[in-house]
């Protein structure tokens, strides 16, 4: 077994064993179509293997070598397509199908022409550069930019520009008389090499911008209220303790609502009837708040707002348009009226820790909340300034 057997051995074996892991981990992540196509182009790629070594050691050698050229573009067209699912980029479908027809065809006009120029080489690699160059192109243009996302795009940008470097090395030291001499020169233990190598670091960091999307998407699960659609306490504290890192000094309002006699609606009405309002109400705080305020069902019939860069005055004000809008909540019984009382209370990040701050603005909120239900419910109280801190 020569070096470039060996890789071509290797290529296999990792290919598949990538097919295999993206196929388990479309079973666990929302991502499940592009983790699909990408194990099936690792798994149609790793078949170009066994068609190169049935290049060298059997007489159908333009069937092999077509073949070989076949399943590493059709594996690399799908990975595309597994890439552009994941970074919400879908291809046409004839496009795929017209550039993977022509492409073929092009492979196969251009076999008979003497291996190692450069009107050989540069078409033979040409497709292979164009697909992950324009995988590269769907990473580095997304939205996405943590840096997982920007190092696949550089990584998949430096692999469509190996395959052009490949083409300039086939005519340098040349690439074999023949097809099935290719697997016997230094070129092809370079080639091999350098495409195990790529394709592992490829492979590896798909893997890992999927893990990390799952993480990402188990977290977001653990901190979100499925009743109301809104973050949990959980999920809340966590948005606020950020915000708060990122704009100390700055004044903020937090506001705590909690929707009056909400024990009566569900004994007199049942409590599908009770899930029908918290649902109601969280679509009404998502409708009314802005992109940048973080909003949490926090208890049973509590729900709390933080809303950066407001004073106190604008809050309160808010909080009053927030109680009119609960007498409106739609698709509940006619003699039901929903109501809610609101306490408002200032946030000032920076100074004092962050940690303290919310406390502190939670129970000054948390106290004119309470002052609203025993002034008759259905009313906004601003929380009263602490002096002690003054």
């Amino acid at each position: 077994m020569n070096g470039a057997t060996f890789f071509l051995a290797v290529n296999f074996i990792v290919a598949m064993s990538f097919s295999t892991v993206f196929v388990v981990v479309a079973q666990s992540g929302r991502s499940r179509r592009a983790a699909l196509w990408i194990a099936a182009g690792f798994g149609v790629a790793s078949f170009s293997a066994l068609c190169e070594l049935l290049v060298a050691y059997t007489e159908m050698t333009k069937f092999w070598a077509l073949g070989a050229f076949a399943t590493v573009l059709f594996g690399m067209v799908m990975m595309k397509i597994g890439i552009g699912e994941l970074y919400g980029r879908r291809l046409d479908r004839r496009v795929i199908v017209i550039f993977s027809l022509a492409s073929l065809v092009l492979a196969y006009l251009i076999y008979d022409l003497r291996r190692g120029t450069p009107l050989h080489a540069f078409l033979y690699q040409a497709p292979f550069a164009m697909v992950v160059l324009a995988s590269a192109y769907t990473v580095l243009s997304s939205r996405r930019r943590m840096t997982m996302d920007r190092f696949l795009g550089i990584l998949l940008l430096i692999t469509g520009l190996h395959f052009l470097a490949k083409a300039a090395l086939a005519v340098v030291v040349g690439a074999g008389g023949e097809a099935r001499d290719y697997i016997h020169t230094s070129y092809a233990l370079v080639s091999q090499s350098s495409t195990a190598v790529l394709m592992v670091g490829i492979g590896l960091t798909l893997l890992a911008v999927l893990i990390l999307e799952i993480m990402a998407h188990q977290r977001s699960e653990s901190e979100m209220d499925t009743l109301s659609g809104l973050a949990n306490r959980r999920g809340f504290d966590r948005g606020v303790q950020s915000l708060l890192h990122r704009s100390a000094g700055l004044q903020h309002a937090i506001v705590l609502c909690d929707l009056d006699h909400f024990k009566r609606i569900n004994d007199t009405f049942g409590h599908p009837i009770g899930d029908l309002v918290i649902q109601g109400f969280g679509q009404m705080l998502r409708a009314c708040v802005s992109s940048d305020a973080i909003v949490g069902r926090i208890g049973g019939e509590e729900f709390a707002i933080f809303l950066p860069n407001t004073a106190v005055d604008r809050a309160a004000a808010f909080a009053q348009t927030l109680r009119a809008e609960a007498l409106a909540i739609a698709d509940l019984p006619e003699a039901l009226k929903v109501t809610a009382s609101f306490g408002v209370a200032s946030v000032s990040a920076g100074s004092l820790s962050t940690g303290d701050d919310i406390t502190e603005a939670f129970r000054q909120a948390d106290m004119a909340l309470y002052a609203a239900k025993n002034a008759g419910r259905n009313r906004v109280k601003i929380a009263e300034p602490d002096r002690r801190r003054m």
